[in-house]
């Protein structure tokens, strides 16, 4: 595969190491997508301190056990919390988890071992345990008066 953006939006060999975010094709942009899940995680910010917490409560378009979403093309039409990511966001959204592949790339930092990209097989977030698979609920099974019990993390989006 060469270094040219394939016009087919096919992905160029290791883009990840020789480009920069924005300078991927979509193809490329998907392929980041380590399939964990925990950008799907709902998320509530205090009005006060600004802090995020995270919940183990996934968006009720994601099929937690396959960790993908129902209807991804239409997601943020559906669900209107849904923030895509793409260049911009990135770098803002400081509830992205730490293995996460965008934040990883846009702080100048590797891939994790286990990534996809590098392992070949989309299994491996699953085995290194970093998938929602593990720990998450659909949103669907949850009482709104409930989600407080469902805060796993809190985030200073300040750190």
């Amino acid at each position: 595969m060469s270094d040219v953006p394939q016009p087919d939006g096919g992905k160029r060999e290791r883009f990840w190491e020789r480009h920069a975010l924005s300078e991927l094709n979509t193809a490329e942009w998907e392929a980041l997508c380590d399939g964990c899940g925990q950008c799907c995680l709902l998320k509530f910010e205090d009005e006060d301190s600004g802090d995020i917490a995270v919940l183990d409560v996934a968006c009720r378009l994601l099929d937690v056990r396959k960790v993908s979403c129902r209807d991804y093309p239409n997601r943020a039409t559906r669900v209107p919390g849904c923030i895509p990511l793409d260049v911009e966001t990135v770098g803002k959204l400081r509830w992205l988890p730490e293995t996460c592949g965008y934040r990883r790339l846009n702080e100048g930092r590797e891939l994790p071992e286990w990534h996809p990209l590098l392992t070949g097989d989309a299994r491996s977030v699953k085995r290194a345990g970093v998938a929602v698979s593990r720990f998450a609920v659909s949103e669907a099974s949850v009482r709104q008066q409930d989600l407080e019990d469902h805060i796993i993390a809190i985030i200073d989006p300040e750190s």
